[in-house]
């Protein structure tokens, strides 16, 4: 069958709008190298018209010039043309891409939209506030037992002022008493040679080889442990 109808061509795909932009810029460059070659040319055709002199060689030398101008007018034209396709071309790749990226972004929308109503269907909104409220329901019991926890038993709760600055002014006095009872008493403190002269206001004694000198005499304490007072000894 293939031999009578022949076999079936493959169809090759239409080219995209960047194989058709690297064309004509293949194209833009090949008519580019040849405006450069015919000025190049028409540079060579000028210098001759300056050294030759007016008549037929002139005139012959000014026609083929004429002619390289008049290609160069037609490659002009052509790349000019050619900008302008590559133009219209980037605008349609701009116009493309834009498009691409809107479909991937309303794709991107559509899946994350159908993933969020998936989550919402696991919330309740009615459960969320009654957990809120057992939630608060909890603390206020909580504070409570703290409360009722740290409550102190058989204390007050009304004191006036008054009341305040007479406790004060009593555990002030109670102060005051302990600071003088933890003073040394006076028979804990240490011994004192007593004056016995200035007790007894005694007479001066006489000078002289006859006086008898002073003995001492060893001092005696009481029970308490204080010194006794010696008895003065009455003269007749």
């Amino acid at each position: 069958m293939k031999r009578v109808f022949g076999a079936k061509k493959n169809k090759e795909p239409p080219p995209t709008i960047q194989d058709a932009t690297d064309r004509i810029n293949k194209r833009g460059e090949t008519v580019d190298e040849k405006i450069k070659k015919l000025d190049a040319e028409l540079a060579r055709y000028k210098e001759q018209i300056k050294k030759t002199r007016p008549g037929p060689a002139q005139e012959a030398v000014k026609a083929r010039a004429m002619r390289v101008l008049k290609q160069k007018r037609m490659y002009e034209g052509q790349r000019d043309m050619m900008y302008n396709q590559t133009f219209n071309l980037d605008q349609v790749a701009f116009a493309t891409e834009g498009i691409k990226d809107a479909q991937q972004t309303m794709s991107a929308l559509k899946s994350a939209n159908k993933e969020l109503k998936g989550m919402m269907k696991t919330v309740n909104i009615s459960g969320i506030d009654s957990l809120q409220d057992e939630m608060m329901d909890m603390m206020d019991m909580s504070t409570e037992i703290q409360e009722s926890l740290g409550r102190s038993y058989n204390v007050p709760d009304d004191i006036d002022e008054e009341e305040l600055f007479g406790e004060l002014d009593a555990l002030e006095a109670d102060m005051g008493a302990e600071t003088e009872s933890d003073a040394i008493p006076s028979y804990l403190q240490p011994d004192k040679e007593p004056d016995l002269d200035a007790e007894l206001n005694l007479p001066a004694a006489p000078t002289g080889n006859s006086a008898v000198p002073n003995r001492v005499r060893p001092q005696t304490e009481d029970e308490l442990g204080l010194p006794t007072v010696p008895h003065a000894s009455i003269r007749s």
